[in-house]
């Protein structure tokens, strides 16, 4: 590999076309008052993939606390501790979310009141681009509840598996409002 300046036109592949969403694709607001927490991983500086997270949070209804990037996993695991969050989304953009993401989920995995939390990570989770879904089946077995692999998402899902993700979203609302509605009656 030589070093230099690069052409930053032709090094960045041109996007894929956007996945159309239809209605029946839509999480509706009144079932996801979900309390997020989005986080980068300690060696992860990308900051407008969380920024994006954060917003389509958001508009579907969740509360979020958004604890940027380069975020040190004890400060990770302080605040998830502290807010006792619904759903933890790890964001990683740098290839380093296998290896990073795997030592973060073991220790949030060792805390008692965290155990049972829900855990996704999702983005550029390896360096070789995920094509064979190892990096994705070894966070899955680390202890992660979801994996949002850009490298491996389907042929007809834009941004990594953003429709997965929605519907992960929708099925773990689904879950807390029948917790709730049974706490209720």
């Amino acid at each position: 590999m030589t070093r230099g300046i690069v052409n930053i036109h032709t090094a960045i592949p041109a996007p894929a076309a956007p996945a159309v969403i239809t209605a029946a694709d839509r999480i509706e607001p009144r079932y996801t008052a979900l309390d997020v927490i989005v986080t980068g991983l300690s060696s992860d500086a990308h900051t407008w993939n969380l920024v994006y997270l954060q917003l389509l949070l958001e508009e579907l209804g969740c509360r979020v606390t958004n604890l940027g990037a380069c975020t040190p996993d004890e400060v990770i695991i302080d605040a998830c501790t502290g807010q006792h969050p619904d759903l933890l989304v790890i964001s990683s953009l740098n290839g380093h979310g296998r290896q990073d993401g795997i030592r973060l989920i073991r220790a949030l995995r060792q805390a008692p009141a965290l155990a049972s939390t829900p855990v996704v990570i999702g983005g550029k989770l390896d360096v070789t681009g995920g094509a064979n879904g190892e990096a994705a089946a070894r966070l899955l077995a680390a202890g992660y509840d979801a994996v949002f692999d850009a490298g491996s998402a389907a042929a007809g899902e834009a941004a990594g598996g953003l429709l997965s993700f929605r519907s992960y979203l929708s099925a773990l609302a689904s879950r807390a409002d029948a917790v709730a509605q049974v706490g209720a009656g």
